[in-house]
């Protein structure tokens, strides 16, 4: 596995199980459906493979940002940097604690009616924590433009929290800035006449 850097080798910052998923016609809907609210007008070569990942027990994601600190990571073949992110809650088993998915730089919103989207008894010192409920999706934009130039957006850190109990499926739907290459399933992605 690669860490935020593209530092090769077993991570401790990732102790979930993760895998791609190959296109069919349930796939491409699905990337439909997430297009329309992450941005309509881009074209699906931009999308990377979607992917699926898989906390059980005492798994989680440590801190981390879906935008690349490492130019590398965000070369033209790469398709750019990712712009937007989109994480779903698609299997949570009935028994699970745990498992939320923390933005510790954001501030939780008030109110009794989000109690069943965000922890409202978490600490506001620790921002908001998104409470893994299937069928449940979060959205954030990855990139903000400072003096003309898009930028990693810092407040986008975020972390999937240990599953204490049970267990969740969540699927990635990444958009990138520009078309994927073939060796980074851009191949896959691309419909005709694009």
């Amino acid at each position: 596995m690669a860490d935020q850097s593209g530092s090769q080798g077993l991570q401790q910052t990732r102790t979930s199980k993760s895998t791609s998923v190959p296109r069919d016609p349930i796939i491409d809907c699905i990337i439909s459906r997430a297009l329309t609210i992450q941005n309509p007008a881009l074209p699906r070569s931009h999308v990377e493979p979607l992917q699926l990942v898989s906390y059980t027990q005492n798994q989680s994601y440590h801190f981390h940002t879906d935008w690349f600190t490492n130019p590398s990571l965000a070369s033209p073949s790469h398709g750019g940097n990712r712009i937007s992110s989109f994480f779903a809650y698609v299997s949570v088993d009935p028994e699970t604690t745990g498992g939320g998915t923390n933005f510790p730089v954001l501030n939780a919103p008030h109110g009794e009616e989000w109690c069943g989207i965000v922890d409202c008894d978490a600490e506001w010192e620790d921002g908001v924590t998104f409470r893994p409920v299937e069928g449940n999706a979060i959205f954030w934009m990855d990139m903000v433009e400072e003096r003309g130039v898009m930028v990693g957006d810092e407040r986008t850190l975020h972390a999937g929290l240990p599953v204490t109990s049970g267990g969740k499926v969540g699927m990635n739907i990444w958009t990138r800035e520009g078309r994927l290459g073939k060796e980074f399933g851009g191949e896959d992605w691309v419909e005709e006449g694009e």
